[in-house]
This record gives C-alpha cells, sequence and structure tokens, in this order.
C-alpha cells in the first residue's frame, strides 16, 4: 500500500477530515528510551483515547440501554489504560504514575493509533469504529495474555474477557445498522469509507514491536492481520457493506504524528488536572 498522504476530504459525519499534524522534533525522538516502557504507553493510550471518545456519548446515544452500554465500554477501557499506563511508570521510574502519563503529557507524546483519536461522529462512526478497533483489540489481548511479561499477560487475561464482549456488542451494531434502514444504511458505508483508511496502522510494526516479540513479550501482528481481515470481512458481508479500496494508510499515531483532533480532545480531557496540579480529592 502507498504511504503517500492525500488530501484529505471533508467527510460529512465529520471523521477523519483534518489533515495529519507534521511532527514536531521531538515527537519523533520518543519520550521513553525503552521499549517495553514505549509498548505498554501505546496499548495504555488506545485504550484511553478511546475510552474517552465512548464517554462523550454519556447522556447523549439514541437509547438508554446503548447510553449504559457505551459507558461501560468506555470504563472497561479506562480501566485497562489505567493498568497499562500503571505498569509503564512503574517500568520508566521516572516517578511518574499513569495520571501523570494521562493528564501532563502533550499530544506529540501520545502513542495510540489515529483510528482512536477520531471525532465520535454520528452514532453509525462511533459503532463501526469501535467494531473496527474491537475486532483488533479481541486478537490483540488474546496474543498478550500469553505474554512472557507477567504483569502484562495478567492485565491483557482480564481485558481480553472484556474484549469478547465489546466486539460482540459492537458487530451487532453493524449489522443492525448496515441491513436496518436505507438511512442507517447509507451512514454505516459511509462511515466505513472514512474510517478505513486507518485500520492498517495498528498492524503496522515497527522496532519496538519487533523487539517486544522477540523478547516473547509482544504480539506478532503481522499474523494477526489475516485474521482481523476476516473477522471484519464476515460481518460487513453480514450487514451488506461494502469495504473500500483505497491504497493511502493513515499512520503517524506510534511516533507522536497525530490528526489535530487528539490536541482538543485532551484540552478538555486534561484540563482539571492540569487547572489543579497536585490537588487532592
Amino acid at each position: 500500500m502507498s504511504e503517500t498522504e492525500p488530501t484529505t476530504p471533508v467527510g460529512t459525519n465529520g471523521v477523519g477530515t483534518a489533515p495529519v499534524a507534521a511532527a514536531p522534533a521531538q515527537a519523533t525522538a520518543g519520550i521513553v528510551s525503552d521499549p517495553l516502557v514505549e509498548y505498554l504507553i501505546r496499548h495504555g493510550d488506545d485504550r484511553l483515547v478511546l475510552g474517552h471518545r465512548l464517554s462523550e456519548w454519556c447522556g447523549h446515544a439514541p437509547i438508554l440501554e446503548e447510553d449504559i452500554a457505551l459507558g461501560n465500554i468506555a470504563l472497561d477501557l479506562l480501566g485497562q489504560a489505567t493498568s497499562l499506563l500503571g505498569l509503564a511508570a512503574e517500568q520508566e521510574g521516572k516517578g511518574r504514575d499513569a495520571d501523570a502519563l494521562a493528564f501532563f503529557r502533550e499530544a506529540v507524546e501520545f502513542r495510540n493509533v489515529q483510528l482512536v483519536e477520531l471525532p465520535r461522529g454520528d452514532f453509525a462512526v462511533t459503532l463501526v469504529r469501535q467494531f473496527l478497533f474491537d475486532a483488533y483489540d479481541v486478537l490483540v489481548t488474546e496474543a498478550l495474555s500469553r505474554s512472557a511479561h507477567a504483569p502484562l499477560a495478567g492485565v491483557m487475561a482480564k481485558a481480553h474477557k472484556e474484549a469478547r464482549y465489546h466486539v460482540r456488542h459492537s458487530g451487532e451494531w453493524v449489522v443492525r445498522l448496515g441491513d436496518g434502514t436505507d438511512e442507517s444504511h447509507r451512514r454505516a458505508q459511509r462511515a466505513l469509507d472514512d474510517l478505513w483508511r486507518f485500520t492498517s496502522e495498528p498492524f503496522l510494526m515497527d522496532d519496538v514491536d519487533r523487539a517486544m516479540l522477540a523478547a516473547g513479550i509482544g504480539a506478532d501482528l503481522d499474523a494477526l492481520r489475516p485474521r482481523w481481515e476476516a473477522s471484519v470481512r464476515e460481518v460487513m458481508t453480514e450487514a451488506g457493506l461494502q469495504i473500500p479500496g483505497g491504497a493511502f494508510v493513515a499512520r503517524g499515531g506510534r511516533t507522536g504524528r497525530h490528526t489535530e483532533h487528539l490536541g482538543h480532545m485532551l484540552a478538555e480531557m486534561q484540563i482539571v488536572a492540569r487547572s489543579h496540579p497536585g490537588a487532592t480529592w
């Protein structure tokens, strides 16, 4: 696939419309030199950012049952993020904790994939994005539950139980929306079209991933991708949705290159902690 950045079109549902920000020098320099710390932060940031995006639906979902469900999934992800960032802080040994990593880093220091930082969009965008991530997450958590790093394996074993529920839930919604009314089908297809170019980044292996795989700690993303593609294709076929083509792969989140959306989200997420640094509650 081409890695050439395109001129990003303006989507009609608020997804993926912003250009990828140029990386400041300190972004690609990385915030840590320990591959394990970097690896833990990556997975923690994926969950922290997506959990926050889902929490934006609290009180706004189309039905009460789904309002509660999305809130619960957000809490699952934030709980996983707390554990993973806590492990990263402990391994780092610089006196930081999970809260410091969540609330006192700049956007260029975050290592989440760009898929999870995109705006929540409409309900179809949220559920299609959630399924695309969940289908990846259920495979990654399963693989990492067998990690040679026991604390990571423990966190991911618990996370895998939650991920199995998450992917079933989001997958059922994708089918419901795609195979529903003309309007729900149109919105679900549009969401898939807009989000698809962000779906390869989670599987792009770099030196950190290869070092963790060689140490028996990390997941083999190359081996997981065909399974992800098969599960996604099965659900999209049932939903009557067409998987788009296109060669562009959005990338850069793992090295601190993000869309403008992450900065806006962090401004809201971090405002209380940054306004009262050191405060106890």
